[in-house]
């Protein structure tokens, strides 16, 4: 008799995934916002190194990039905390 019932909450605990479909492709879209936040970031050195180059002091890299990588995290956080089957519990 234990072990069946212990058969029967192995095979509870197998079935049930944490994330689903839509948790991951958000968390897909979060990684590329994160992503192109560093893209934006770099460059605007220069190749000689006792010239100064200026435009790493542009816009792009000083408020853009940043934000985006910023953004990118809060969709993260949001992938994790969502819910995919809300509609199926309020049924």
């Amino acid at each position: 008799m234990g072990e069946q019932k212990r058969k029967k909450q192995n095979e509870l605990h197998r079935s049930s995934f944490i994330f689903k479909k839509k948790n991951y492709k958000v968390m897909l879209i979060g990684l590329g916002v994160i992503a192109l936040g560093f893209i934006l970031m770099s460059g605007g050195g220069s190749d000689d190194p006792t010239v100064f180059n200026p435009e790493i002091y542009n816009w792009r890299r000083i408020r853009l990039a940043p934000a985006l990588v910023l953004i990118g995290f809060g969709i993260e956080v949001y992938a994790i905390l969502l819910n995919p089957d809300k509609k199926k519990n309020a049924n």
